[in-house]
């Protein structure tokens, strides 16, 4: 085990709190710029997963946006709510669904092209550098997900 510096409590050296201040911060940036589509930046995340392409059934979505089912519930209802998405039947299985982009949501990618543009433009950030960030906080997770 490394041994540790003598300030490593010391607030700005946590990892943790760099990662919590670093995500509600981007996050807030997402807000104006979702605003006009009528989307919440989890709302955003959902429709990102099943604009993909295959209809998901609503326990992939929930893994895939590493969500737990009755956080990712409430989202998935008020999207159905306003129309961009709905259930599908799944052949051969009455007790489950997928989930699916309507009309209208396969019409608000088109709007939502615009999203990753202004969102760089509004960090000022060379993309390679968010390219590199995103790769690397990939690699935590998946620390994270083999500690467990």
């Amino acid at each position: 085990m490394q041994e540790l510096p003598d300030d490593a409590l010391e607030l700005d050296r946590q990892v943790c709190f760099a990662l919590a201040v670093a995500s509600r911060s981007v996050i807030g940036i997402y807000r104006p710029i979702l605003e006009p589509l009528g989307l919440t930046h989890p709302q955003y995340l959902v429709m990102l997963a099943l604009w993909g392409g295959a209809p998901l059934r609503f326990g992939e979505l929930a893994e895939m946006l590493r969500l737990d089912p009755a956080t990712l519930s409430p989202i998935v209802k008020r999207l159905e709510q306003s129309g961009l998405i709905e259930r599908a039947p799944v052949e051969g299985d009455d007790r489950t669904f997928c989930l699916v982009t309507t009309e209208a949501g396969r019409a608000l990618r088109e709007q939502a092209l615009s999203v990753p543009p202004a969102v760089i433009e509004r960090l000022g950030l060379p993309v390679e550098r968010l390219l590199a960030l995103r790769d690397e906080l990939a690699a935590v997770i998946a620390a994270v997900e083999r500690s467990e």
